[in-house]
C-alpha cells in the first residue's frame, strides 16, 4: 500500500488539475477515476418530516479528500444511531469530483533510468477531493426539536475529522 501524502500537499484551491493538450481529445486525466471511499451519501429515514435542519459548514475554501469525508460521516452516523436509532436523516452534500495526482519520484542509484524526472510530469491519480467554498454546507442533518443536542454533538464530532474548522448552523 502506498503511503498517503499529507493533506497540505493538496488542500489549496488554486486551479483544477487538468491536462491541457493542443489536441482537444487528449484533455483528460489519464488512469481513470480512483476508487471512492465514501460508501453512502444518505443515512437515516428520508421520508419522515423533521422539525430542525442542521448544517455543518466550512469556514475555509479548500479541498476535502474523500477519506476525511468518509471518516466524518462514519463518526457522526455512529453517534446518531446510538442516540436516536433511525429518527434522523443525514446527507453528505458535497461530492469529490476533483482527481488528485502524484508524480512519484524515485531516489537512489539508477533512479535516473527509471523515471523521467519532471518532464511529462502530469502524474497518476491517487485519490479524489471535493472542492469546497467558504460557508458551503458539507453535511445536512434533519432531526426533531427534542434531539437537537444529539444532532449538534454528532456534527461537532464530524468537524473534528475534517482538515479545517467547521461550524454548525441551525435552521
Amino acid at each position: 500500500m502506498v503511503k498517503l501524502r499529507k493533506n497540505s500537499a493538496y488542500q489549496s484551491l488554486e486551479r483544477p488539475y487538468t491536462r491541457i493538450s493542443k489536441f482537444s481529445a487528449q484533455n483528460y486525466v489519464r488512469g481513470g477515476f480512483p476508487h471512492l471511499k465514501i460508501s453512502r451519501f444518505e443515512m437515516g429515514d428520508p421520508r419522515k418530516k423533521f422539525d430542525i435542519t442542521l448544517f455543518l459548514t466550512s469556514t475555509r475554501a479548500m479541498n476535502f479528500r474523500h477519506n476525511c469525508l468518509e471518516s466524518a460521516r462514519m463518526t457522526s452516523n455512529r453517534v446518531l444511531e446510538k442516540g436516536l436509532g433511525n429518527n434522523f436523516f443525514m446527507k453528505l452534500r458535497v461530492y469529490p469530483f476533483h482527481v488528485l495526482r502524484e508524480n512519484p519520484m524515485a531516489t537512489g542509484a539508477g533512479a535516473d533510468r527509471m523515471s523521467q524526472g519532471m518532464s511529462q510530469s502530469f502524474g497518476k491519480p491517487v485519490g479524489v477531493a471535493a472542492r469546497v467554498d467558504v460557508g458551503q454546507p458539507l453535511f445536512e442533518l434533519r432531526v426533531m426539536k427534542e434531539h437537537l443536542a444529539v444532532g449538534r454533538e454528532a456534527l461537532e464530532r464530524a468537524a473534528k475529522k475534517l482538515p479545517c474548522a467547521c461550524k454548525v448552523v441551525v435552521r
